[in-house]
């Protein structure tokens, strides 16, 4: 009879020991599911940080945008006012000074000037109001003469620049 009870203790031991390894299995199962879960949400947590952050830029940006435009006339009337006062009066001077300081601290900012001739055309840069014939040799649309400057705000167009376009 030891022999028998030597037999079912042997039994009952690795009984004991296949439970054992079968919970420990179904435990380092359920561990990486988890640890699974956890990387997947970390992701998905990051990925919606990093697009309200940019959701939150863009909308400053576009903000920042509707200011500046709103200042645009502002704008013109210094270059109408410069253009006019074309003397070395006191007012003149002030006009010009207040204007350069005006763009300059936009410009800091982001606002780029647009009114540049010579340039090809780009409808999407510029809204052509006036057209003059190529001459001799030229081909292709360029731009002869701004009519009134265009405004560029962190790399969108504010409002385009008004052009004459030869071509």
């Amino acid at each position: 009879m030891s022999d028998d009870v030597v037999e079912n203790e042997s039994v009952a031991s690795e009984n004991d020991a296949t439970e054992a390894f079968d919970a420990r299995s179904e435990a380092e199962r359920q561990r990486d599911e988890y640890i699974d879960a956890l990387q997947r949400l970390q992701a998905e947590f990051e990925n919606y940080r990093k697009r309200v952050q940019r959701t939150g830029e863009e909308a400053a940006v576009r903000a920042s945008g509707d200011i500046v435009a709103k200042l645009l006339p502002v704008i013109d009337a210094f270059d109408y006012a410069q253009a006019h006062f074309e003397g070395a009066s006191a007012e003149a001077q002030a006009l010009t000074q207040a204007r350069s300081l005006m763009l300059e601290a936009l410009r800091k900012e982001g606002l780029e000037r647009i009114d540049e001739v010579g340039i090809p055309f780009d409808p999407q840069v510029h809204d052509a109001v006036a057209h003059a014939p190529n001459e001799e040799g030229e081909d292709g649309q360029q731009v002869e003469e701004v009519l009134r400057a265009g405004y560029r705000w962190k790399g969108v167009i504010l409002r385009p620049a008004m052009v004459k376009v030869r071509g």
